[in-house]
């Protein structure tokens, strides 16, 4: 529990952290853009003043020192257009059409509209002309590199983060797989040598009640050596009555199980076939009834298990009346290493979703939780009609 919700708060220090550095770089480039705008209407206000001492050009004009200035802008798109709004020069501007002063007179209102404009008195007062301009091309693309940069960024975070993920969870199930399988190699001789005894003892006190009840324990011992024997590898699903899934499930949990805890099947009244592999299929249902179970906290309670064929899906759902699970709490629930048991590996209900998912192609959830009066849990899977 406090591993999962230090991993939590890891994750949204990381997200703030990302969101910061994100901001700061859109507002530096904000502030850089800011005064490149500046500097490019300052060279704009220059080259305004260069086209008014060329068009009132007399003897003792520089004319050199004018052309100059008119000449060294080679990057800012400027149209210069009289008070009727017709075209009388452009410079820096790729014509996009036929009509060339068609093209360029409503690119030049469309500079107007956005205030970059600046007027030229010439040599009456109601003489001018304006000197439209738009942002350089660099000034463009640097208004747009942060938003690259960070969609840059952003996605290489994106897949380094997922390839660190598959790369823990692939050495997770490894580390899985070959305890599992280690598990099941050591349990094989003390399972073998208690199946002989059993034998003995039902050759030694044939009338003994309590022998067939160890005799069935033993054999569920070697099913679980046998399940965790095939944990990595995909097992071949195979046609079989969901119904008897569960009345084995019962029949179990009712033998061991507390009898203030009473648990119903709901079945439809033919068998619903489902392919699956029945020995896997049966321990997930177990765990959801274990912890059925445990959310009852020793007191009475019941547990419900609904058989519903619903189109083409088979659904099965576990219901209780126990403590139910923690809103905040009820995303984790299927996450390794969750647990709000004090004791416990969290493992049961992450093993599950893989059974259901990954070896059923199924889908299991949780439908809904109340503290106080109960969790439901369902899986869905496709069905035979």
């Amino acid at each position: 529990m406090q591993w999962t919700d230090r991993i939590r708060q890891v994750k949204i220090l990381l997200v703030l952290s990302a969101i910061m550095i994100a901001g700061t770089s859109l507002l530096v480039s904000h502030y850089l853009v800011r005064d490149l705008q500046v500097e490019e209407h300052g060279k704009m206000e220059v080259w305004a003043q260069a086209m008014n001492a060329f068009n009132n050009a007399d003897e003792t004009t520089d004319l050199s020192l004018v052309m100059s200035v008119i000449e060294s802008n080679n990057t800012i798109p400027v149209i210069v257009m009289d008070q009727e709004g017709n075209v009388a020069d452009w410079r820096n501007i790729n014509v996009a059409g036929e009509d060339t002063l068609a093209y360029i007179a409503d690119y030049g209102r469309r500079m107007q509209k956005a205030g970059n404009v600046i007027k030229i008195e010439l040599s009456g007062p109601n003489d001018y002309l304006y000197v439209c301009y738009d942002e350089s091309t660099m000034l463009k693309r640097l208004t747009m590199w942060p938003y690259w940069q960070l969609g840059i960024v952003l996605i290489f975070a994106i897949v380094a983060v997922f390839a660190l993920l598959s790369s823990k969870r692939a050495e997770q199930n490894k580390v899985w797989v070959g305890l599992s399988k280690e598990t099941a190699h050591q349990l094989g001789t003390p399972i073998s040598s208690l199946m002989a005894w059993v034998e003995v003892l039902k050759e030694s006190y044939p009338d003994d009640e309590l022998i067939p009840e160890m005799e069935q324990d033993v054999k569920r011992l070697e099913r679980i050596a046998e399940r965790f024997s095939k944990i990595g590898s995909l097992p071949e699903p195979v046609e079989a009555s969901m119904n008897e899934v569960l009345d084995h499930v019962i029949a179990y949990m009712n033998k061991r199980t507390s009898q203030k805890v009473q648990i119903t099947g709901h079945y439809p009244s033919h068998d619903v076939m489902v392919k699956m592999n029945a020995s896997l299929f049966e321990w997930v249902i177990e765990n959801l009834c274990k912890n059925a179970v445990d959310a009852m906290e020793g007191g009475q309670g019941k547990i419900d298990l609904w058989l519903l064929e619903e189109d083409d899906t088979v659904a099965i759902e576990v219901a209780d009346n126990g403590k139910g699970i923690k809103k905040k709490d009820v995303a984790n629930v299927f996450r390794p290493g969750f647990t709000t048991k004090k004791r416990g590996w969290g493992l049961g209900l992450s093993l599950a979703k893989r059974i259901v998912e990954e070896y059923h192609k199924g889908h299991i959830y949780v439908k809904n939780s109340e503290q106080g009066r109960g969790t439901t849990f369902r899986i869905e899977l496709r069905g035979k009609r």
